[in-house]
């Protein structure tokens, strides 16, 4: 048992060197990411080593998640994050949420709302019966 949470890491650290030297992205070691995670243009995306992210995330590239006074975003699932986004400090994002392109999220995020902007602010809601934006 202590052997396989060894090999877990060592195949976590060789993993991230392997991103960081291809493809200029850095995922923490301690970040939790969940299942499904779809990374279109995995380029300079940077995941803080407190994150969590819920399953079937899909992150663009130039994005970054965050620390600020050691707390981190905890994004829920089913979560898009677009091109350039920046979510940082102890932010919570809502499940089915949309994250705009060059938006700064400071604050908590509802679920199924769309926001953009600097700071980002609530744009509108998303459906029940909306799909992929």
């Amino acid at each position: 048992m202590k052997y396989d949470n060894k090999f877990k890491l060592f195949f976590k650290m060789l993993f991230r060197k392997h991103l960081i030297k291809k493809y200029n992205c850095s995922i923490g070691i301690s970040a939790k990411v969940g299942n499904g995670l779809s990374t279109p243009h995995c380029f300079s995306i940077v995941i803080g080593k407190g994150v969590i992210l819920g399953n079937n995330c899909t992150v663009f590239h130039n994005v970054t998640l965050g620390q600020n006074k050691d707390k981190y975003p905890i994004i829920g699932n089913n979560v898009i994050i677009y091109s350039g986004a920046k979510i940082i400090g102890n932010v919570r994002v809502g499940d089915n949420a949309i994250i705009g392109a060059n938006a700064v999220v400071t604050k908590n995020v509802p679920k199924n709302a769309i926001v953009g902007g600097v700071p980002a602010k609530i744009i509108k809601y998303r459906g029940d019966k909306d799909g992929f934006y």
